[in-house]
């Protein structure tokens, strides 16, 4: 079997996985469209142990009402619940989510009302047969082809995105302007524990920060940036700077955040004509 034969057998394979994917998500017995979701309530916010393990997020009780027996429901996030609630406070809404009769293996989200398609399996194998395509020419005519094939669409795909990025730094720049500010403390630092991709120990740092809205909200939320000396931050009392219709949006350290800002654009720019400079070359050397 050549070379083309084998491209061949990838789009295939990857095509029936894409087409089954495709179908299951129109029929609506994709894994993500027979899942059950329902809005969730932090009822109880436990307090965090020093020391403790962070991959949790903040300790929890949500109550939820069942939407196939309208019956309520309070559960806690111990163990392995889906995206960690690294802010939280009595009354904040998150999302709980389950396969259709396994209330059981409930999962949260810290996105209420978002849902999938059950599209992401499919995407990925129609993007491979794509990239399948690109390598093979590339191999059989030359890397020039990679260049065009492969920069070509991504600087498509960055010259759609970058109005929507630009957008985005605005509204974080008028987020960060129309901050408030709160006294906070950090009431505990946690460790995880693993290993790095060759074998050593890697300690994961998270130190967790209580503070009171001007609103009256006790928030108690992961800081995971803005803090200088995490380790030793415990007992610590600091400025939180928070937006008052979202209190897990917060930072530590405004004047970073907004310097950041500032480069982000630019960096955006500089990748886009990077790629868009690479598929020109390509496409010439054709």
């Amino acid at each position: 079997m050549g070379l083309y034969g084998y491209l061949a057998l990838w789009c295939a394979v990857l095509g029936a996985v894409a087409l089954t994917g495709y179908g299951r998500s129109l029929a609506g017995v994709s894994r993500a469209r027979r899942t059950v979701r329902a809005g969730g309530r932090i009822e109880v916010v436990r307090q965090a142990r020093h020391g403790g393990p962070g991959r949790g997020g903040i300790p929890v009780v949500v109550s939820y009402r069942d939407p196939d027996t309208a019956r309520e429901v309070t559960v806690t996030n111990d163990g392995e619940r889906g995206e960690a609630i690294t802010a939280a406070w009595t009354g904040r809404e998150i999302g709980v989510h389950y396969p259709r009769g396994r209330p059981h293996a409930y999962r949260f989200t810290n996105r209420p009302q978002e849902g999938g398609r059950g599209l992401g399996l499919p995407n990925t194998a129609v993007f491979l047969i794509y990239a399948g395509a690109v390598v093979v020419t590339a191999v059989d005519r030359g890397w020039p082809w990679a260049l065009a094939g492969f920069c070509g669409p991504w600087a498509a795909v960055g010259a759609w995105h970058l109005p929507g990025n630009v957008r985005d730094v605005r509204r974080r720049r008028e987020t960060l302007a129309s901050m408030a500010a709160a006294g906070g403390r950090i009431v505990a630092v946690l460790k995880d524990v693993g290993t790095d991709s060759e074998g050593g120990t890697l300690t994961t740092v998270t130190p967790v920060v209580a503070f009171t809205t001007r609103e009256g909200t006790a928030v108690t939320a992961h800081c995971t940036s803005g803090l200088p000396d995490p380790a030793g931050a415990y007992g610590r009392e600091v400025t939180v700077h928070y937006t008052p219709d979202d209190p897990a949006v917060f930072t530590l350290n405004r004047a970073a955040e907004q310097r950041s800002l500032r480069t982000d654009i630019a960096v955006n720019v500089v990748g886009l004509l990077a790629v868009a400079a690479a598929a020109v070359v390509g496409a010439l050397l054709l």
